[in-house]
């Protein structure tokens, strides 16, 4: 079985938000809503992300970032906004979602999400990283 479909069945059967796989071993795995647990993953497995296959319930913009500035190999969502999946496409990141939407809404579902407008002016890969994680700290949010 590839990388991925490990990944979205482990996504699926565990009711997780994040699983990753590589080369046939779950590398990291979250139930954390928002970003949070995509932060974690990147501090915990640092370069080991690299050339992963990610399976991820939510992923806007920002997770979008993360994602490609840590080099994953392939992605999969069951929700991916517009702009989250411009962005995995522009850096060459095979996706496959479920569900495609405009933007990725609040908690409450009535406003955009705060990552996903605060990473509408991140263009630097180098720099996602640093800037969502000050993000979330400085506001409290994790995501």
């Amino acid at each position: 079985m590839r990388d991925l479909d490990l990944a979205k069945q482990a996504l699926k059967e565990r009711n997780l938000s994040l699983v990753i796989v590589k080369a046939g071993k779950t590398l990291f795995e979250s139930s954390c809503s928002g970003v949070r647990g995509l932060l974690q993953a990147i501090e915990a497995l640092d370069k080991g992300l690299r050339e992963s296959s990610v399976a991820d319930r939510v992923v806007g913009r920002a997770a979008a970032l993360l994602l490609a500035s840590a080099q994953a190999r392939e992605v999969y969502a069951a929700i991916i906004s517009v702009e989250g999946l411009k962005v995995l496409e522009k850096n060459n990141i095979p996706v496959e979602h479920s569900m495609l939407v405009p933007m990725i809404l609040d908690r409450e579902g009535k406003n955009i999400c705060p990552f996903e407008k605060f990473s509408s002016t991140i263009e630097s890969l180098d720099r996602a990283y640093k800037q969502l994680k000050a993000f979330a700290e400085n506001t409290g949010m994790q995501g």
